[in-house]
């Protein structure tokens, strides 16, 4: 007994000892000092024990220094203890590879897959072991004879997919996600996920929608091509297109207009509104009784609020038939859910653009009173009332509603949205560093548009600190931002100007000449960002135009400019209709501004303006 412990115990000591020299070699290895670490894993590897925890370094290292002959009496050494390890026979295919012998290596290669592919655990592990030493092809080529010899077309569809995008074969990658995609309908929001990260160019979405087509028509059985189709058109914001694929198959599926609905949600966002009223008038005709009908009902409404909030100057009259027609639908449908919803886009447009607050209080009070509305409706409702105090001028009041919002949906979008308006609250007053407190932590909310909302005020903030530490020009900024948000634009116009001239309201001065003091600040990209806005708000549009261009020339390398290039073409676009000066003004946004966030949609607007999108021949599903 005592014997068997001794040895154990002197087992153990050696082991450690060797340890102790297994990580020195390697921290010879990550240093460069190659020799020294050559020497250590040879001394090593006179004891088998030690191979498992020195064969990769040692190997690799007997590669680097092309000591192709030590590596492979190293692998077959190794692989006659373990026949059965793949890894010995892959490196030895390796070995070849390093020392320029491609023949040798393609012909092993070639036969050690074809001895392997009716297991597809080993073929797998031979996929990976190819692809991590960039072996690609021999990768793509072990698992489709696997693939062919097991009779199986849908094995290996992701592994054959990363494959092929590590080639370049985006066709072919295409293929496998939608071998992949027909295998079960759960798998298409992955898809849809992998093909909106891969395929960003606009010819590569072409070839998708192209080879969709050639699959529907090919297997018109297979819902998830439609789906697909459906998905590829919206992705590139052809909505027409989108529409008639949706319409099709709502009546092929029977699914009473619910994928026409999401064409038009989508086309709704991106202020394509035409096409929203098309498809919401479709679903209202075509399914009057069906479970999309009341949605479609005041998706219409609201299609036709963003028109004429969207369309300068807002026409008054155009905002009270909108109230009429919210009205009306609640009076139809008052016992509906979506007619509290209606009840708060009509609250909202009193309050905004009729100047009537007190009206706007009164209705969105019921609705928070009232027993029906869900805690996600009510929190949203409190947010509103939050913002028509402040439109009052009552801040207190609003801070209060943003606070209990934060603390009933806290860690939800909502809670964020009211954290981000408490910081714009505290931003309008000049408490720059309570605002930023807000900020820092927004800046990890998990919606994006919050936290990217917070980052361009929490930089606003700290580029101008950093040229003025009072924040004078800056607290001025904000005022007339305020002015703005409570439609104060006469008073607000006034301040701009006298921000532009140094006169500056409450502005304290120093030595420095005020106006020389303002001329250095960023914000006066800003103050002409801001007035533009006004400007074109008003109906003023070639002012607007000048302003905008103002930016252009004058802070061409600032944060806003491709804003001012591409709002510039808006203007053209949909306040002027000037389509071929729109067009144009698109083209080169394109060429100054590629990486832009605005790119997507000027391609979109340009394309849509030369009539790529018209007329074009929709094949049925």
């Amino acid at each position: 007994m005592r014997i068997t412990f001794l040895l154990i115990f002197l087992a153990t000591i050696v082991q450690a000892q060797n340890q102790e020299e297994i990580q020195l070699a390697n921290e010879y290895v990550l240093k460069g000092d190659k020799k020294k670490a050559l020497e250590l894993f040879k001394e090593l590897s006179k004891h088998d024990v030690n191979y498992p925890y020195i064969y990769n370094n040692y190997f690799n290292l007997l590669l680097d220094l092309s000591a192709y002959d030590d590596a492979q009496k190293l692998v077959q050494k190794l692989s006659k203890k373990d026949p059965l390890n793949i890894q010995y026979n892959l490196d030895l295919g390796l070995i070849y590879v390093r020392s320029g012998d491609l023949a040798k290596a393609d012909r092993y290669y070639k036969d050690l897959i074809s001895g392997n592919k009716g297991s597809v655990q080993r073929i797998k592990m031979m996929s990976d072991f190819f692809m991590s030493r960039s072996l690609i092809d021999y990768g793509i080529q072990a698992l489709t004879e696997s693939r062919q010899a097991l009779g199986n077309p849908y094995l290996f569809c992701l592994e054959l997919a990363m494959l092929h995008r590590i080639k370049g074969n985006q066709d072919k990658m295409v293929q496998e996600y939608l071998s992949y995609v027909t295998q079960s309908s759960a798998n298409i929001q992955y898809v849809k996920n992998v093909m909106q990260a891969l395929l960003t160019k606009p010819e590569e979405l072409e070839s998708l929608e192209k080879l969709l087509y050639e699959k529907i028509q090919a297997d018109p059985d297979i819902e998830v091509y439609s789906d697909l189709l459906i998905w590829v058109t919206m992705q590139q914001k052809n909505f027409y297109a989108s529409f008639i694929q949706a319409r099709a198959y709502d009546k092929r599926y029977k699914r009473e207009g619910e994928k026409s609905m999401e064409v038009a949600r989508v086309a709704l966002d991106n202020e394509d509104y035409d096409n929203a009223l098309k498809v919401y008038r479709w679903v209202i005709r075509e399914f009057p009784n069906g479970q999309t009908y009341l949605l479609a009902r005041l998706g219409l409404i609201r299609t036709r609020e963003a028109r004429v909030k969207n369309t300068f100057p807002i026409n008054r009259d155009s905002v009270n038939i909108l109230i009429a027609d919210y009205k009306d639908f609640i009076k139809q449908y008052p016992d509906n859910v979506n007619a509290l919803e209606a009840a708060r886009s009509e609250a909202l447009l009193f309050a905004n653009y009729l100047d009537q607050k007190d009206s706007a209080v009164q209705i969105i009070s019921k609705l928070i009173a009232n027993p029906r509305a869900s805690l996600h409706l009510k929190s949203k409702a409190k947010l509103d009332l939050g913002d028509i105090y402040l439109l009052k001028g009552e801040p207190w009041e609003s801070t209060l509603l943003y606070s209990q919002v934060e603390k009933i949906q806290k860690e939800n979008p909502l809670g964020y949205e009211a954290k981000l308006k408490n910081a714009k609250l505290s931003y309008y007053k000049g408490n720059f560093r309570l605002a930023q407190e807000h900020l820092d932590i927004l800046k990890q909310a998990t919606t994006r548009e919050i936290s990217n909302d917070a980052l361009d005020l929490s930089m606003r903030i700290k580029e101008n600190i950093a040229f003025d530490s009072i924040g004078e020009a800056l607290k001025q900024y904000a005022s007339i931002e305020l002015l703005l948000y409570q439609n104060k634009n006469d008073q607000a116009l006034q301040r701009i100007q006298q921000l532009k001239e140094g006169r500056t309201s409450n502005l304290s001065t120093s030595s420095l000449d005020s106006a020389k003091m303002i001329s250095n600040q960023a914000i006066l990209d800003d103050v002409y960002w801001l007035e533009a806005n006004i400007r074109m708000r008003q109906g003023e549009f070639e002012n607007s135009i000048s302003l905008l261009q103002k930016i252009i020339k004058d802070y061409g390398d600032d944060i806003l400019a491709d804003d001012a290039y591409f709002l510039q073409g808006e203007i053209y676009e949909r306040q002027l209709a000037q389509k071929d000066k729109a067009m144009e003004i698109y083209r080169e946004f394109l060429n100054k501004y590629p990486g832009s966030v605005y790119a997507a949609e000027a391609r979109k607007r340009f394309r849509l303006l030369r009539g790529d999108f018209s007329g074009q021949e929709q094949p049925q599903l």
